[in-house]
């Protein structure tokens, strides 16, 4: 019976060939792919979807009709402050901020006068439930939501717009 090598170059001589990877190597091909994982991962835009645009939406949608329903409740009037340029909604009741993303634009289309001043950045709420009215447009390319509040009514509606 004869001994077979234990050390790799023996078996080499031997004419017995290693098969497969060694686990260094395999470790060092998972490292090489980590590595390029983490350089080129964020560098891929990540774009807001259109599901996301629309819990945007929702979120306005609701953040303004808790501030309708506040002055209502408490017989004041309330202030819900729109910050176009800075993609931010805040609400007059409670304080809440919805910030949007970078590639989401607002647009806000406000009554330039209410209730016997200059408006132009807030919508406001009376405690009759009447409203200096106004849309918050929510867009990104190829889609968008309006959040209009009806100034009659204080009244609240999401319309979907299709942007080309």
């Amino acid at each position: 019976m004869e001994r077979q090598p234990t050390l790799p170059a023996a078996r080499a001589e031997h004419g017995h060939r290693e098969q497969g990877f060694a686990l260094i190597e395999m470790l060092c091909v998972l490292a090489i792919i980590g590595l390029l994982a983490a350089i080129i991962l964020p560098a891929i835009p990540r774009a807001t979807t259109r599901a996301k645009l629309e819990s945007y939406a929702v979120q306005t949608a609701a953040l303004l009709k808790a501030d309708r329903n506040a002055a209502l409740r408490r017989q004041v009037q309330v202030t819900t402050l729109v910050d176009a340029a800075g993609r931010s909604i805040r609400s007059g009741a409670t304080g809440a901020i919805i910030r949007l993303p970078d590639d989401v634009s607002l647009d806000a289309m406000l009554a330039s006068r209410c209730a016997d001043r200059s408006a132009g950045r807030s919508i406001d709420f009376f405690p009759s439930g009447m409203s200096c009215g106004g849309v918050l447009a929510l867009a990104r390319p190829g889609m968008g939501f309006e959040v209009r509040v009806n100034w009659l009514t204080g009244g609240v509606d999401i319309v979907p717009q299709k942007i080309l």
